[in-house]
């Protein structure tokens, strides 16, 4: 019998999942390959808006430098239809724990999973990959040009703007080190203060490595002929640039874990363990929802740790039912011997 014939899958006896995978870009979809592969019966629900759809190529990811972030998703979804695994187009509103679903003999985790449309679901075990969105400043031409030559990784797009010259706009205290970092690729880096006030001692450290240091705040983007030129600052002037870093506001998009009570770390963020684990049993977090700085190959490895330590909890609660079931007290009583007369 070949692979594909084989269906060895584990059926929940309601006819749910073992997981369902909130979120399908690398991460989620990353998770559910290594889970399909332990013969789990997985869904994902994904809502169609990867973080890093504003890019042309993804950067980074061995055999796969330069591919459209598009096409890798779509030849993951490709892999996992070829498993069995469900895949739903959707947004998830909220995730339901649901107390004794699996009936008095074994109370194991079990959580209803409610799409903003459409049935919920019933799972087992819940992954929450939904990653996290950027949030820009409110300055005129930056959207429009985000992933092109407006940016913020320079793991990501700083090769193909190396020798170029580059702007960073300040509106962080991490602007400091993006541009300390940027030096990396060129000689040609200004760091934009704009609304960032510069302790003495980043001053010196910049100067040190070579960065300008342009005062005021800017206004807009320069754009000409569809290329990112410079940006204008309050005063008219106008600073040439080939490309403009910034940081972010990472903001999580975190809903569906809302009612679920996870613990979250200083900065709001979903607290985890190395594999994934969230304080609520039966429930993982991978990707940018876990870690902001994972990049896309990233990711997808912190999908693969989390399947395969839910897999072996599953083990573990499978082997609790199976030992349950053989060592239930007898309700036959056994005769005693007859006395000897």
């Amino acid at each position: 019998m070949s692979d594909t014939d084989s269906d060895v899958r584990v059926r929940t006896t309601d006819g749910g999942y073992d997981v369902v995978v909130v979120g399908g870009g690398a991460a989620g979809l990353s998770a559910a390959l290594v889970l399909a592969r332990a013969c789990r019966r997985v869904a994902v629900v994904d809502a169609g808006q990867p973080r890093n759809a504003p890019a042309a190529h993804l950067r980074g990811f061995l055999t796969r430098d330069g591919m459209p972030p598009g096409e890798l998703l779509a030849a993951g979804r490709a892999e996992l239809r070829g498993y069995g695994v469900d895949l739903l187009d959707g947004r998830v509103d909220r995730i339901v724990p649901v107390p004794g679903a699996d009936g008095p003999a074994f109370d194991g985790p079990a959580f209803d999973v409610h799409p903003a449309e459409g049935r919920a679901l019933r799972a087992r075990r819940v992954v929450v990959a939904t990653g996290l969105r950027d949030g820009l400043p409110e300055l005129p031409g930056l959207a429009a040009r985000w992933g092109r030559d407006v940016l913020h990784c320079p793991y990501c797009h700083g090769y193909e703007v190396r020798d170029r010259p580059l702007g960073v706009l300040g509106t962080d205290p991490g602007s400091v080190g993006q541009a300390l970092l940027l030096r990396q690729w060129s000689a040609d880096v200004v760091l934009l203060a704009h609304t960032l006030d510069l302790a003495p001692a980043d001053r010196a450290r910049l100067g040190a490595r070579g960065v300008r240091v342009v005062e005021g705040e800017v206004r807009r983007t320069v754009v000409v002929d569809d290329r990112l030129r410079g940006v204008e600052l309050a005063d008219g002037a106008v600073v040439p640039r080939e490309a403009l870093f910034l940081v972010p506001r990472l903001e999580p998009r975190d809903a569906p874990l809302f009612g679920l009570d996870c613990d979250r770390d200083a900065q709001g963020r979903v607290g985890t363990d190395r594999t994934g684990r969230t304080s609520v049993p039966g429930v993982w977090a991978v990707g940018n929802l876990a870690d902001p700085r994972a990049q896309v190959i990233t990711a997808a490895g912190a999908g693969s740790a989390a399947a395969i330590a839910l897999n072996h909890d599953l083990v573990d609660e499978d082997t609790e039912r199976a030992l349950a079931a053989v060592t239930a007290p007898l309700t036959t009583a056994v005769p005693t011997a007859a006395p000897v007369r």
